[in-house]
């Protein structure tokens, strides 16, 4: 990685050096991590090395604000940052998908010393993973009824309990665990990964995104500081009494779902890439073609067009609801944002999928029929892209979007707050 990357931010006594949004030095530090990403798949092995990069860049505490050492970057500058990472190897955002809804949360804390503990530490470079759902029973999926179980032990706790899609956990240095308690409450514990008791397995057996390690985690009896467990950030009802906070799984929720469907987008781009490289390298054409040459085919110059038509589209709607979440969050106060806003920006995001779900794999599609038969070949790859969108689509089903957004318009019925909106 270039030294370049990242900048001294200016009028701070400690020097803290951040990363300029739009900068060259950003450009260069993504390129760095492709290259790298690269290698590792040459080598036949993880992107860790891709993941350092990030660690040392401080890549991870772009959204944290500039007075506590962060880059202080708004959701639109993230995003349009997370795009370019995602042209550049859609695997690496992925793997950092868990880490950023944990700063996020982190942000929001009412909790001053947890707050400054682990910004912390984001701040220092360290890189959050996940191990949130589990596998079996009858509980609805976003129920979180958890067999995973986190009891007391003296002072500390003890954690025990299997989870799957454990996206990113096997490149972090912690893991985000939720659990249920003896009385049945929910608490969400983190962990450092080499804590003894603590197995994460790359057993991802996906069609696409393959390399994130969305394997199997299990903890069998690990010890959990009682400043590992964190605290919940709750409103406060007319009597003073905490309460839930209404706004708190919109505010999760938007970014996480966002997310997949941000790295869908940098997806596409690489497919109208792959799409212009393959038409301009192809030596021949057929002889009932519109033209003598590739290149020079009007009919195959139309399918590129409608493939890029459809990457611009796709970015604008992800920025779009990128800037709604800019406003909801500029309205925080305690930790509880503005409802109505809130309520917008996780239409928008889900919005934004099911429109980018719809034409997201037609234009992976699409890429073939510039590419004729040679597009097939294995060594070409280019299945990777409609596998890794598909794969990435596949997360929370499409329809259930659909219908709620549906129901709110014709009905006024707010989505659902279950962190899936």
């Amino acid at each position: 990685m270039s030294n370049a990357a990242i900048a001294k931010t200016p009028g701070k006594t400690d020097e803290r050096e951040v990363i300029r949004f739009g900068s060259p030095e950003l450009c260069r530090l993504v390129d760095d991590i492709e290259q790298s990403a690269a290698a590792s798949a040459r080598e036949g092995v993880n992107p860790h090395a891709a993941i350092d990069l990030v660690r040392r860049s401080r890549l991870g505490a772009v959204r944290v604000p500039l007075e506590e050492g962060g880059s202080g970057w708004s959701v639109r500058e993230f995003f349009s940052m997370f795009i370019d990472l995602a042209e550049a190897e859609p695997n690496i955002p992925h793997i950092l998908r868990a880490h950023y809804w944990f700063v996020e949360e982190r942000l929001r804390s009412t909790n001053p010393e947890e707050r400054a503990r682990w910004i912390g530490r984001i701040v220092r470079g360290d890189i959050f993973g996940n191990a949130v759902t589990e596998l079996g029973g009858s509980a609805a999926v976003g129920a979180y009824i958890l067999k995973t179980q986190l009891n007391s032990h003296g002072n500390e706790f003890v954690l025990n309990g299997t989870k799957y899609y454990c996206t990113g956990s096997l490149y972090s240095d912690w893991v985000s665990v939720l659990a249920s308690t003896p009385e049945g409450k929910l608490a969400s514990t983190v962990i450092p990964i080499d804590r003894a008791g603590v197995s994460l397995k790359d057993d991802w057996d996906g069609i696409g995104q393959r390399l994130t390690g969305s394997g199997t985690g299990v903890f069998d009896n690990v010890i959990v500081h009682a400043d590992e467990v964190l605290h919940p950030t709750l409103a406060k009802n007319d009597d003073g009494q905490a309460v839930e906070n209404p706004t708190e799984p919109y505010l999760v929720g938007q970014i996480c779902q966002l997310i997949l469907t941000a790295i869908i987008v940098g997806v596409l781009r690489s497919v109208v890439s792959d799409a212009v490289a393959m038409v301009r390298k192809r030596e021949r054409t057929y002889t009932h073609a519109c033209a003598e040459t590739a290149a020079a085919d009007p009919q195959l110059q139309e399918i590129i067009g409608r493939i890029a038509s459809i990457t611009f589209a796709a970015e604008a709607v992800v920025l779009a609801a990128a800037d709604a979440q800019d406003k909801a969050l500029a309205t925080v106060v305690d930790g509880v944002a503005n409802l109505e806003l809130t309520h917008r920006a996780s239409v928008l995001a889900a919005k934004a999928k099911v429109m980018i779900d719809d034409v997201a794999p037609r234009a992976a599609t699409l890429l073939f029929d510039v590419g004729g038969s040679s597009a097939i070949k294995q060594s070409e790859n280019l299945d990777r892209h409609w596998r890794n969108i598909r794969t990435l689509s596949s997360h929370n089903p499409t329809p259930y979007k659909a219908r709620a957004i549906g129901d709110y318009l014709v009905n006024g019925k707010f989505v659902p707050q279950n962190g899936f909106f």
